[in-house]
């Protein structure tokens, strides 16, 4: 079996209810899983932003953009942790054109 690398990247939207500093502590823990789990290329956070409209109540998110190479399992993998993640609004997967 080869294991064919793709390149993704994924934006992230943490919650900023518990301050900035719980948001970077976040980042911190997804850049371990992507580390693990795939080769990491980049991290862009764009930081503290306004929401385009309310989610959760909070109009203001932490945006940070994953550039990532990975086999095709981990982006499923990575959306489910996200989805039982407290403290992130909203994130986006999108595999890119090599």
């Amino acid at each position: 079996m080869t294991s064919v690398k793709n390149s993704y990247e994924t934006v992230v939207v943490f919650s900023l209810k518990n301050g900035e500093e719980a948001a970077k502590s976040m980042i911190e823990k997804f850049k371990e899983i992507i580390e693990k789990n795939a080769e990491l290329e980049s991290i862009d956070e764009w930081g503290k932003r306004k929401l385009a409209y309310m989610i959760n109540k909070e109009s203001e998110g932490y945006y940070v953009l994953f550039n990532f190479k990975s086999g095709s399992e981990f982006p499923a993998e990575l959306d489910r942790i996200y989805k039982i993640t407290d403290g992130i609004l909203r994130t986006i997967i999108v595999k890119k054109e090599s």
